[in-house]
């Protein structure tokens, strides 16, 4: 499979393994990683996912253009048909870790941005290539990256198509953090235990009614604000996680499953 999955210990961690073509998306990973994604969403014993790329140059270089334009110009495809790989309105509110090894652009760079929590190699590269070959990102990048980061910043990216390193994608906040090559899954195993050690219902919820009142007027945001904490509270991971905290001990919560 040109996708890997591989769950251990409530993680699971999903890869483009297509390095031969810097783990280039072909058609066909595109309706594995959304696979993927959804196998993960519906599996009681994952509690998060580490998307990251097979080998050391690359976590993905978006589509594979050999396969891809040809199949495009032809006019038949109807590329929302390709929403569930970049997590548009879907139900995916495990978190994911973004772990990137190498060059990250076009459609790997826009599915990066659909995840929660970002680690980059200092070797890592970033661009959006779209503009340069007459196209645009719109694999979920023309909605999400102004959300995300700020206008005028997201324009320059947009617009020239310039190359950014790894530095530069933190300063913007398009990361999280940079570590050197050798300890980029390290980190990345290092968030997703953390995110372990919790609610994985809470978690759950968190991420779930951040993503939805994002859109929201703020008087209506708070108001389902209150809504999603009552839906929290009342969940019998949170009456663990207070009778635990009282008596002085790790809580075990009925959410985890692995």
């Amino acid at each position: 499979m040109a996708i890997s999955y591989d769950v251990q210990d409530g993680i699971a961690i999903i890869k483009f393994n297509n390095p031969a073509k810097l783990n280039a998306l072909t058609l066909a990973m595109y309706e594995e990683l959304a696979n993927s994604f959804k196998r993960a969403a519906g599996d009681p014993k994952v509690a998060v996912c580490i998307l990251t790329g097979e080998g050391e140059k690359s976590f993905c270089v978006g589509a594979d253009l050999d396969e891809s334009i040809p199949f495009l110009m032809e006019g038949n495809h109807d590329i929302s048909e390709w929403d569930d790989t970049h997590l548009k309105n879907t139900q995916m509110f495990k978190p994911i870790i973004g772990a990137v090894n190498g060059y990250c652009f076009g459609g790997g760079l826009e599915i990066l941005l659909s995840t929660d929590i970002r680690i980059s190699s200092n070797t890592a590269l970033f661009g959006f290539p779209e503009v340069g070959i007459g196209v645009v990102p719109a694999g979920g990048t023309l909605v999400r990256l102004v959300r995300q980061i700020s206008y005028a910043r997201t324009m320059e990216l947009i617009l020239t198509g310039r190359k950014f390193s790894a530095v530069e994608a933190l300063s913007y906040g398009i990361l999280n953090e940079v570590v050197e090559p050798s300890e980029l899954m390290d980190h990345a195993l290092c968030y997703a235990e953390m995110i372990l050690d919790n609610s994985a219902n809470a978690v759950q919820v968190a991420k779930e009614s951040v993503i939805r009142l994002m859109s929201l007027p703020m008087e209506a945001a708070f108001h389902e604000e209150a809504l999603w904490g009552q839906r929290a509270f009342t969940n019998k991971d949170a009456e663990e996680g207070i009778k635990a905290f009282f008596e002085n001990r790790k809580p075990k919560f009925p959410s985890k499953n692995w």
